[in-house]
């Protein structure tokens, strides 16, 4: 079912604009989190403003969207219980994040490792519709939106990129699109489903769905390994790495729990994520991060701590 069209973006919402593009993007392969990106995009334009015509009309078509797209999936967890949204909108993006992450560290740059580590940033800003950002999704983001902005300057300048963590120069993505876009930035008449700052510097808007995402040692917490799904290209495929699985923490066999534990809503909200980020990674057969995150959850309800 086709999402209701949108009017032209007024340009009180030039900072959305991104989002909304990556909510088309991902609406075939991943409906959740274009759903997600759509709600942030809404909330965001809330705050900023509410009132002009254009911009009410604007808010108003955008909300169809989101309505069109909780009927049709009406039935998927994600988008009736925040807690599972939040954990796989989490999930891809930090698959997003690892994918650059692994290239830039091999030394591997490329346009569509770029406009990954970016979409991994705007990924992690949609998490805020959620709640406050954890100190690591807020350094993930931080992280990527930079890396993006530096290795786009060096490919376009003809240097070569220095792979892996490096001092920050205080560089920003945002600081990139501005140089892109020179006298362009004026025009107002932009709309999401045209091309953004950085797609017209031809950078490919590809199927992530087939990108292998190895499970190596720079996966941040909680991050599945993404294991390809059938695209009919065999060539280059990466097989599955063996996996090193952490040892069942022994003193869960014996823990009783203290006899006046009283776990809070909260602490069932914790343990419901643990449980959440295990099934995401089983759902990519990264075995490690499942067995982690169910001990944390069965520690958790035994004696009431983390």
């Amino acid at each position: 079912m086709a999402a209701p069209a949108l009017p032209p973006l007024p340009p009180q919402f030039k900072s959305i604009q991104h989002h909304l593009r990556t909510a088309q993007e991902l609406d075939k392969r991943e409906p959740v989190v274009a759903y997600y990106c759509r709600l942030y995009a809404m909330q965001t334009g809330m705050k900023i403003d509410s009132k002009t015509p254009e911009c009410r009309k604007f808010l108003s078509k955008l909300m169809d969207q989101l309505e069109a797209m909780k009927k049709q999936f009406g039935d998927n967890e994600a988008i009736t219980q925040e807690i599972v949204g939040s954990a796989h909108v989490e999930n891809y993006a930090l698959k997003m994040f690892l994918y650059a992450d692994n290239e830039d560290r091999a030394g591997q740059f490329h346009k569509n490792m770029i406009k990954s580590f970016y979409t991994a940033s705007l990924l992690i800003d949609v998490l805020t519709v959620f709640g406050e950002l954890s100190e690591e999704n807020a350094q993930h983001r931080k992280y990527a939106r930079w890396k993006a902005a530096y290795i786009h300057n060096c490919l376009k300048n003809g240097e070569t990129p220095q792979p892996g963590p490096i001092g920050m120069e205080g560089e920003s993505f945002a600081d990139a699109e501005r140089e892109e876009a020179g006298s362009s930035s004026a025009h107002s008449g932009t709309t999401p489903s045209s091309s953004s700052t950085y797609e017209a510097n031809n950078i490919p808007t590809s199927n992530y769905t087939g990108i292998h995402i190895p499970p190596g040692a720079h996966a941040p917490a909680n991050t599945p390994a993404e294991v390809p799904h059938n695209t009919g290209v065999t060539s280059n495929t990466i097989q599955p790495a063996a996996q090193n699985i952490p040892l069942v923490d022994p003193s869960l066999y014996s823990a009783q729990s203290a006899g006046e534990v009283r776990l809070t809503p909260e602490d069932f909200a914790r343990a419901q994520k643990y449980c959440k980020y295990a099934g995401s990674a089983l759902q990519y057969e990264d075995v490690s991060t499942a067995v982690q995150n169910l001990q944390k959850a069965l520690k958790l309800l035994i004696t009431g701590r983390e």
